[in-house]
């Protein structure tokens, strides 16, 4: 090869380079703007400090332990209205989210037994991330706090009009709005109430069932091209609303590699499988879950793997009691 070509081929690939710093300059300006747009348009709120020893999976996926926080300022301390492990896994370009049964009958370390989402009560989400991995063997890296506020003004941002939501019922006691059944469009606040009833025969079988709709009904706008484009701005509104230990770096990361590999779905499992637990009732905890952790703890393993379908849990088998 001659000088004059190899100069040719070492100018092209300089070009080719450049082209690509400057695209994932821009790709990060983007992100900052829109991020520094969303908090602008937010609202200031107080924040709790936590403390979280996350472990990371050894497979290099990307744990995330979500709980959805119901804030009660008059008691000074937050519950976990919802339980949920989400992983995403950059190699292959997938998402699962695993939804774990609040009412789920266990010890806590340090403490005596408990449903779960007691741990979190007691020693935020470090005490429910120990929990989890005595329970099942999960390593969780990070953890997301949502308050309600910053689900609603979420799903507002990435779908103004609302999300279509098939409602099965009439719905009011305790989620702060009025459903009527029927095929509608639902606002962050709507869908936020209808994901958290549970007064009815299917209690929190039946929330649950719920919250994975909802994320059916959601992750079509938040995997399309619109949605990713629309997510920096979306958490930068949620940012006061949300608390994590992610920082920066690793939620730009995190979010590169799903705007180049988007997930086709979200794969959802429930927590406990079917016919693996039985209702019990317990003084001074109430009705609770008895749960077969091992068959649990397989079923788990097997899914994030790769290797089963989601395995619903039988919802009728429980009353109508809060716990």
């Amino acid at each position: 090869m001659n000088r004059q070509k190899r100069f040719k081929r070492k100018s092209r690939v300089l070009k080719v380079a450049g082209a690509l710093l400057a695209v994932c300059v821009a790709a990060i300006g983007y992100f900052v703007y829109q991020y520094q747009a969303g908090v602008s348009t937010a609202e200031s709120a107080e924040q709790q400090e936590y403390e979280f020893n996350g472990e990371k999976s050894l497979d290099n996926k990307v744990n995330v332990l979500l709980l959805g926080v119901d804030a009660r300022p008059d008691e000074g301390k937050s519950r976990t209205d919802s339980i949920m492990v989400a992983q995403y896994d950059p190699k292959e370009g997938s998402a699962k989210i695993i939804s774990i049964m609040r009412d789920i009958y266990t010890e806590i370390p340090g403490y005596k037994n408990y449903k779960i989402n007691t741990a979190f009560y007691l020693g935020g989400p470090e005490l429910l991330r120990e929990t989890l991995k005595d329970d099942f063997d999960l390593d969780i890296e990070y953890y997301a706090l949502i308050d309600f506020t910053g689900f609603e003004k979420m799903v507002d941002a990435l779908v103004p009009d609302g999300i279509e939501i098939d409602v099965e019922k009439k719905m009011s006691a305790n989620i702060g709005v009025s459903l009527e059944p029927g095929l509608q469009r639902l606002n962050g606040k709507e869908l936020l109430g209808y994901a958290r009833f549970r007064k009815d025969a299917e209690a929190d079988f039946g929330r649950v069932r719920r919250q994975q709709q909802v994320i059916n009904a959601l992750q079509d706008e938040l995997l399309s091209a619109n949605g990713v484009v629309k997510l920096p701005k979306l958490l930068g509104t949620a940012q006061p609303y949300i608390q994590t230990n992610l920082q920066a770096a690793e939620l730009l990361a995190i979010m590169k590699s799903v705007a180049l590999h988007r997930p086709e779905t979200i794969e959802t499992m429930t927590v406990p499988i079917q016919n693996s637990y039985t209702d019990v009732r317990y003084e001074g905890v109430g009705l609770a879950l008895d749960i077969d952790f091992e068959k649990n703890k397989e079923a788990i393993q097997s899914f994030l793997e790769g290797n089963s379908a989601n395995q619903e849990p039988d919802p009728l088998s429980v009353s109508e009691e809060n716990g």
